[in-house]
């Protein structure tokens, strides 16, 4: 008989009735079915999954009950690991560096769309067949992104121009696609990107049928949900003057911002040092709180006493470390913790779905593998 997970009430629930002395994921369905669905209302055009974000089997197969039927990904991994999701969907392969057996691997998972962004790296792509299409991806230096995706991946325009028209003289649909950057919280990035779109067009004399205007979208890392709506909006109104009513279908691809809402992360404090001012947890930057050492703190924590009950003292920030011998293994200084936090109670991190099992290793023995499915993931406390 198959076995099927128990499905708990919150993370207090199953923090008290448990004692879990691990880091734990805190996975809500529910909240990616909504998230999902605020994509495929608001966004004018096909929402597609970078499944990079988080791979794991029951983020996919939930996306795919909620109606995504495109996934972006960037390894013959992840293309296998949407196949176990779905043998219908429609795959992306829009890293633009591949080997000769990864070229294989997507041809044999029926890719269908591919992207460049030089022409050593079209050359490579002559056994894909021309009924695919095949993604200019071209880079501006453009700000608004916490990072820029830009210094690895990208032709400048006058570049993207000739690669355009290289991809319709050999046979293939020719489209183009770019990526503002991770966590942006500017439209005036996408804005640009597509009016820069339109004048590599022109230049190329090519008629593209799709702009892929990325990921980047920005997830709620401080308790203010960020506008997506606004952002949108923006793409939509700017392709509309870039291109008119006959424009490309639009594409997009997020990661951070699809997954992100329906994770909390719970991490045990095993030792306090100095009065409290320095915090050992159980999970670090080796493990599902990589994310943070590169992003900065979250301003959204909480701390749970082992019977469920929330920490509510005044807040003072700590140096946090992770459970590994490594010096390094450390958080950005100043997470503000509840003064009477004590060893042995759960710090929760909410927003953390994304780049967190997905880039946690097995460094000295620790790292993040257990997730458990909840209803809700916050303010429920153990009945």
């Amino acid at each position: 008989m198959q076995h099927i997970p128990p499905l708990w009430l919150s993370p207090e629930t199953h923090l008290a009735r448990t004692a879990p002395d691990h880091p734990i994921l805190y996975f809500s369905p529910r909240v990616l079915h909504e998230v999902a669905g605020r994509f495929q209302r608001g966004f004018p055009g096909l929402v597609t999954y970078a499944v990079k974000a988080n791979p794991h089997p029951a983020v996919l197969s939930n996306l795919v009950a909620a109606g995504v039927t495109a996934f972006d990904v960037a390894s013959p991994a992840e293309m296998e690991a949407v196949r176990g999701a779905s043998a219908e969907a429609v795959m992306h392969y829009n890293n633009p560096v591949r080997s000769e057996a990864e070229i294989a691997a997507g041809i044999r998972h029926g890719v269908a769309s591919w992207s460049v962004d030089e022409l050593s790296e079209l050359d490579k792509l002559d056994a894909v067949p021309r009924s695919c299409e095949i993604a200019v991806r071209f880079a501006l230096p453009v700000a608004g992104a916490a990072y820029d995706f830009g210094s690895k991946f990208g032709a400048g325009a006058d570049e993207a121009v000739e690669l355009l028209k290289a991809v319709a003289a050999r046979g293939w649909r020719p489209s183009l696609c770019f990526h503002p950057g991770t966590q942006c919280e500017d439209e005036a990035a996408w804005v640009e990107y597509i009016h820069v779109a339109r004048k590599i067009v022109d230049a190329a004399g090519v008629s593209i049928a799709r702009l892929n205007v990325g990921g980047g979208f920005a997830a709620n890392r401080d308790g203010v949900a960020p506008d997506l709506e606004r952002v949108f909006g923006a793409i939509g109104a700017a392709a509309q003057e870039a291109f008119g009513a006959d424009g490309p279908q639009l594409i997009c691809e997020p990661g951070r911002a699809m997954v992100s809402e329906s994770f909390t992360l719970a991490a045990r404090i095993k030792g306090l040092r100095q009065n409290g001012g320095v915090v050992f947890l159980n999970d670090g930057i080796y493990g599902g709180l990589v994310d943070i050492r590169d992003m900065g703190l979250p301003g959204r924590v909480e701390v749970v006493a082992p019977d469920g009950s929330r920490r509510t003292g005044p807040r003072r920030p700590r140096v946090v470390f992770g459970p590994t011998c490594d010096s390094l293994d450390r958080l950005p200084d100043g997470l503000p913790l509840p003064d009477d936090c004590v060893t042995g109670d759960y710090v929760l991190f909410p927003g953390l779905g994304a780049y967190s099992s997905a880039m946690s290793t097995q460094f000295n023995g620790y790292g993040l593998s257990d997730v458990a499915t909840v209803i809700e993931l916050t303010g429920q406390p153990p009945a």
